[in-house]
């Protein structure tokens, strides 16, 4: 639930709380809990306490009044609403030197997706999640914080106006890989097209690391739309039994990623 008199985000559930107050404490503006939850939240309400900020004991009724939802496990803390920034041509060449793996999400409406995503990336090290700035895309909510279990502290999340261009841009340094369910390469044959991708790198700029990585997701309504398909480096698809014509987004993304990681 998003406070917009303060222009603060409610972020509930013990997982989303805990990973915020062990590493951006800051972030936590007020604090709301279970009296008895003092003990495992005494280190962030000493540190409240020394920035002016509140933290009071609630009961569940009024913690789910705060953030308009049963699911708040004793706890919601008040955030600034996040405010995600357009990708810079700066980040885009750490990402390549870092060969970091990355995630554009395309037209993902649904911010339960989109946290299972963000947890799923944090658990595989993905450290850049793209949203596109369509008013139809999933956006940071309580949801969001919640189903991502803590890991919205562990991906950085940006903003793209134009996918296509940006596409064309990004793949001058990263391999794009967009996902089609009826795309001719699968998921197992990435070992090999990261190995052309370097040998035809080795023969341009000598380069001989792993290339850093572009995974494009659309959703499972409509998938990738072919422009954005034809920008892409190759395309790729999970192969199964035929029964279902496809994945959750977010199942389909922890696969990929998994293959991606054990490279």
């Amino acid at each position: 639930m998003r406070n917009r008199l303060t222009d603060e985000l409610a972020v509930c559930g013990l997982h989303a709380v805990t990973a915020i107050a062990e590493y951006n404490p800051e972030k936590i503006n007020r604090l709301f809990l279970r009296e008895e939850l003092i003990g495992t939240f005494s280190a962030l309400c000493k540190d409240l306490a020394e920035r002016k900020r509140p933290y009071k004991f609630c009961e569940d009724e009024e913690l789910e009044k705060i953030c308009k939802s049963s699911h708040h496990q004793g706890i919601v803390a008040m955030i600034y609403l996040p405010e995600p920034e357009p990708i810079t041509r700066e980040e885009l060449d750490a990402w390549e030197s870092e060969a970091s793996t990355g995630l554009l999400l395309h037209s993902v409406g649904n911010d339960h997706n989109l946290g299972a995503i963000i947890r799923a990336a944090a658990f595989f090290e993905v450290k850049y999640i793209i949203l596109t700035e369509d008013e139809n895309e999933a956006g940071i909510s309580t949801s969001t914080y919640r189903v991502a279990e803590g890991g919205m502290e562990h991906v950085k999340i940006y903003t793209v106006q134009n996918s296509i261009g940006f596409l064309k841009s990004a793949s001058r340094s990263l391999l794009t890989i967009g996902t089609d369910i009826r795309a001719r390469r699968k998921v197992g044959d990435l070992s090999r097209i990261m190995e052309d991708r370097q040998k035809s790198k080795r023969l341009d700029k000598g380069q001989t690391k792993r290339p850093g990585i572009l995974l494009v997701l659309g959703n499972e309504e409509n998938g990738l739309p072919q422009e954005i398909k034809d920008a892409c480096s190759v395309l790729i698809r999970i192969p199964g039994t035929g029964l279902m014509e496809s994945l959750n987004v977010s199942q389909a993304a922890a696969l990929f990623m998994h293959r991606i990681y054990e490279m």
